[in-house]
């Protein structure tokens, strides 16, 4: 599985030169030189597993350059009961991703997926997990350390600051506007005593401080000094993650419903490979 930038002046790289490099050098996004095929029969397979299984096969597809069996030791690493563990009451932490009934409107079943039982109550804590234990591998195998600048306006911040805490060879750098953030989420991050993570506020608004990150990112010498890595949104390696739980939300639902469902999720990943997308 190889990726290329969408700007398409990059030559195509490995998953895990994508995973640390974040955007490509000339600022395009990386998406795949090509999607890989699911089987009805694998569909039907995985409605059996649980989320860190699931998790496992979907990521293996893009994923060729990690031993499988590190990987899913990755994956069931991350999606515990324990780091997923303030689920509601009545909730199965187990479920990860629990299915909650709210009632029917016109005899449809109106049902909604819990995303937030993470560390930091947020849905990006799905990807940010997963992303702190996959940095922490990969840099590991390659004896290399890794500087994270961000900026956050409040749930990127602490979801990444929650999922990179500890972890050897990573450092996390989070700008934030100064008294513009929630009182929670303002808590949740400079209460953290971890030796590499460092909050940094500005004065300012939240896009001064994307402002800095876009300058440094596009400082590629200084980067590849400083070993300047980024967490954001707007990339394959926080978009397949969360591929994971619209794929659980699919294994939840009866047979019929959830052929509708893959086929939505379908059309969403043409799209994603679209022309369009090269103007970004």
């Amino acid at each position: 599985m190889k990726y290329q930038s969408t700007r398409g002046h990059e030559m195509p790289q490995s998953f895990s030169e994508i995973l640390l490099g974040g955007l490509a050098p000339d600022g395009g996004l990386y998406l795949p030189t090509q999607y890989p095929q699911v089987t009805a029969d694998e569909l039907e397979a995985w409605r059996k597993l649980s989320y860190a299984d699931l998790a496992y096969e979907i990521l293996r597809k893009f994923c060729d350059d990690i031993p499988a069996e590190d990987l899913r030791a990755l994956t069931r690493k991350t999606y515990t009961p324990e780091v997923y563990c303030n689920a509601r009451e009545g909730d199965n932490t187990a479920d990860i991703t629990p299915l909650r009934t709210l009632g029917e409107e016109g005899g449809t079943r109106l049902q909604l997926l819990g995303l937030s039982n993470g560390p930091t109550l947020a849905f990006k804590d799905m990807a940010m997990q997963l992303l702190g234990n996959l940095f922490e591998y990969a840099l590991g195998r390659a004896g290399q350390e890794l500087n994270i600048l961000g900026a956050t306006s409040g749930d990127t911040g602490s979801a990444a600051e929650y999922a990179m805490r500890g972890k050897r060879g990573i450092r996390v750098f989070m700008l934030s506007p100064h008294r513009k953030m929630s009182a929670f989420q303002t808590a949740q991050m400079f209460s953290l005593q971890d030796a590499n993570i460092f909050n940094l506020a500005v004065e300012g608004v939240f896009d001064d401080c994307q402002d800095i990150v876009k300058a440094v990112s596009n400082d590629l010498g200084y980067k590849a000094r400083q070993k300047i890595g980024t967490v954001n949104s707007i990339n394959w390696r926080a978009w397949w993650p969360r591929r994971c739980t619209t794929s659980r939300a699919g294994c939840w639902l009866p047979a019929a419903r959830a052929r509708r469902c893959r086929s939505a999720c379908r059309r969403a990943t043409s799209a994603m490979s679209a022309p369009a997308i090269s103007r970004a």
